[in-house]
């Protein structure tokens, strides 16, 4: 029916109606105010042929193969007013819409191919059956809580009378997006299928007839229900610490609605939404999607010109088998590049190929890949310990330890053995882009692709450009990481970048809070996790590596001693922990004690009595909790609008999106400089010159902060300049990283 733009109608002679999302111009099927119109259109249709008529049951497909729907349009709940009015009107349009569905007088099946989360997975729930395909790219969930709302479209009503209250839990509270077996496991679908299948499956299904109702779940009876939901909130209270209101507020909606009908159910839902939307949390966790649509179509820096389409990164070769080049090496093969893993001990090779083998393994395990496909991932690899021919080889990634001489006599020899052209790139996490260019014969090639740890983990990359890097190379690099579906931000080469430089005088300020004035690393590490940080800072200290860390810490002191506070103490006590080796984690020891098994979680492990032996007989300096944690959130805040200052990314959201990916900067605060302007910049200048009378002079406010607090802007403004005097538009309103290493 060429009238509809987004869904297809087909009535076949079998007297089965087949609805197809297709939505135009697009490779995602979403639910917009058009969507939802020709939705109703076709119900029109159907209400009417359904009675006696020629349509004997419905079928729901889409014909996007990765995508069935991907939810909402959040753009329909961020723009405009909040008001109750519009936002209720936006929640009952979607419950009328799927009421109907579930009310026609014949068997509906949604046949589920490629991702259906959110609206779209309320959608299949207001379906009599749903199949599954089994493969890969196949993901349904409702991921609304990680966005500070619910699932409202009836999701929080018919998932738990559907699967039983405690499965439906775990699903809407922590956004899991489950696979066809899983999803077939817990009830959320009735069959599974291949893609060949899925039509003729559902067609079978028809035939079942509308679905029977079915008898109430017994943990959904009241003394069960009852104890599942003190369960899930004391659970979710000692992970969400109170930061995230709609975890608890989906909990409540989820065990109230199984006490009454499916309409008295919805209107919860309709009000904890309403309630929700116009939370700050909601507001900020929202922008972080919309700022991840914003890496996804970042372009090079204006100034640079336009570098035309990069070149297709088909052959990569990794140098350094540690554990961030195998890291590298496993993600680029597991999205079909070809690569070459180099190292010059074999040792260290075949450990990386291990490590490479382990997390096919493991998201084999989970069903991430089929096993033929993690097998032909692993395949794509090809250890390499001597010099080879890399004349195909389109980039070069290298990632050998932390000396620049060594960085610098690895790059000299790639030059050699490359095509003129080959871009090299260096993955270091401090060390100048610049500096490992010098001597090389087109320094232009030269850039940094920093990946964080653990690569298979952290969506971020820092994409570095150094004073010489030419546009052709950071094109090259930038359409690499895209391609493999990691999350660019551009940054100038600066000590530290973008993360570390943000991230380290934060680790130093809570060494120097441990080992100089006496604090229990529990009430530091437990400050910062109130705040909503996802583990303290001595905590991630040690998953960082304490020799890392330590490494980091003095090459960002030496190039930027402001930063930094001039304490020799706690750089002695860490240099003891290196002397002792006590590493962190890795050594099983560091501040904390690590046994065998024990997940990494927000929890703290036992103290090292051997780090501080006077622990306990030190008396910690008088300072108030929140003067602690200002000062430990304050030292971000403020190198924040350092290196906005700078120019070492040319906008406030570079920022706030670099530390929330990167770092898993308290997501619902909408990272350090949406904070900062929440919290109010002429606030945060008189708190920082407090705490510098107080604590040193390294806490001045930046020249930055200062000047916008004098003329009453914020770091979001419409036009707040830049150094390099260019003009930052206030942008429209904008699966959360777990942790951070440097």
């Amino acid at each position: 029916m060429n009238d509809f733009q987004n869904i297809q109608r087909e009535v076949r002679n079998d007297g089965f109606c087949v609805l197809t999302f297709d939505r135009a111009n697009s490779s995602a099927n979403i639910f917009d105010t058009q969507t939802f119109e020709e939705l109703n259109a076709h119900l029109d249709y159907l209400e009417g042929v359904t009675k006696n008529g020629p349509v004997q049951g419905v079928i729901f497909l889409s014909a996007k193969g990765k995508i069935f729907i991907a939810g909402a349009d959040l753009h329909s709940f961020t723009s405009g007013a909040m008001s109750d009015e519009r936002l209720g009107g936006i929640i009952d349009g979607g419950h009328r819409t799927f009421a109907r569905i579930a009310a026609l007088p014949v068997p509906t099946v949604a046949a589920i191919q490629g991702v259906c989360v959110g609206g779209g997975t309320e959608l299949t729930l207001a379906c009599d059956w749903r199949v599954a395909c089994n493969d890969s790219a196949t993901k349904i969930g409702l991921p609304e809580v990680q966005l500070g709302i619910l699932p409202a479209w009836g999701g929080s009503v018919r998932l738990p009378r559907l699967i039983g209250l405690p499965k439906a839990l775990e699903i809407i509270l922590t956004g899991k997006q489950l696979a066809g077996v899983p999803a077939k496991k817990c009830g959320l679908v009735d069959e599974l299928a291949y893609p060949e299948g899925m039509l003729s499956t559902a067609e079978r299904m028809i035939k079942r007839g509308k679905r029977p109702a079915a008898k109430t779940l017994f943990t959904n009876l009241p003394p069960a229900r009852g104890i599942v939901a003190a369960l899930a909130r004391r659970n979710t209270l000692a992970k969400t610490r109170g930061n995230y209101p709609a975890a608890t507020r989906a909990i409540e909606v989820a065990v109230n609605a199984l006490g009454t009908s499916l309409d008295a159910g919805l209107r919860m839902e309709r009000e904890a939404f309403i309630a929700l939307a116009k939370t700050d949390a909601a507001r900020n966790l929202m922008s972080i999607f919309f700022l991840q649509e914003r890496a996804k179509k970042l372009r090079l820096p204006a100034e640079m010109g336009e570098a035309g389409k990069p070149a297709p990164v088909g052959r990569l070769a990794v140098v350094g088998a540690g554990l961030m080049g195998a890291g590298i090496a496993q993600w680029s093969a597991a999205r079909g590049m070809r690569v070459l893993l180099k190292d010059i001990a074999p040792a260290a090779l075949a450990k990386g190929m291990q490590s490479i083998g382990k997390i096919f393994r493991d998201a084999a395990r989970r069903r991430v890949f089929t096993k033929a496909d993690a097998q032909a991932g692993m395949d794509r690899v090809v250890p390499v310990a001597g010099d080879v021919p890399m004349r195909d080889v389109n980039l070069v990634i290298e990632a050998a330890v932390e000396k620049l001489d060594l960085k610098k006599k690895i790059f000299a020899g790639l030059e050699a053995q490359v095509p003129a052209g080959t871009v090299l790139a260096t993955n270091t996490s401090a060390l100048s882009i610049d500096r490992i260019a010098d001597g090389l014969r087109a320094p232009e090639n030269v850039v940094g692709i920093h990946f964080f740890n653990p690569v298979h983990l952290m969506q971020l990359v820092e994409l570095v450009r150094g004073e010489r890097t030419g546009s052709a190379a950071l094109n090259t690099a930038l359409g690499y990481v895209k391609g493999i579906g990691k999350l660019p931000v551009i940054v100038k080469d600066s000590p530290g970048f973008l993360v570390n430089r943000i991230l380290l005088p934060y680790m130093a300020e809570a060494l120097r809070l441990y080992f100089e004035e006496g604090h229990p690393a529990e009430q530091v590490d437990r400050l910062m996790l109130d705040f909503g940080m996802p583990m303290g800072p001595l905590r991630l200290m040690d998953e960082v590596g304490v020799d890392v860390g330590d490494h980091v810490a003095r090459d960002l002191s030496a190039r930027l001693p402001g930063s930094m506070p001039k304490d020799a103490g706690a750089g002695k006590a860490v240099a003891a922990m290196l002397e002792k080796g006590f590493l962190g984690r890795k050594a099983g020891k560091g501040i904390y004690l690590y046994s065998e098994g024990k997940k990494k979680d927000e929890t703290l492990p036992p103290l090292n009595p051997a780090v501080r032996p006077d622990h306990g007989a030190m008396p910690a300096s008088a300072s108030s909790d929140s003067f602690l944690r200002d000062r430990l959130v304050l030292v971000m805040v403020n190198e924040a609008a350092r290196v906005l200052e700078e120019g070492v990314v040319e906008a406030p959201e570079d920022v706030d999106f670099g530390m929330i990916m990167g770092t898993g900067w308290a997501p619902f605060r909408g990272g350090p400089l949406r904070y900062a302007d929440a919290r109010g910049l002429p606030e945060i200048v008189r708190r920082l010159e407090e705490i510098a009378s107080r604590a040193g002079e390294h806490f001045r406010p930046a020249k930055l902060l200062r000047d916008l607090a004098a003329q009453g802007k914020t770091f979001y403004s419409a036009t707040m300049p830049t150094k390099a005097g260019n003009t930052v538009p206030e942008p429209s309103q904008q699966e959360l990283p777990a942790l951070s290493a440097v």
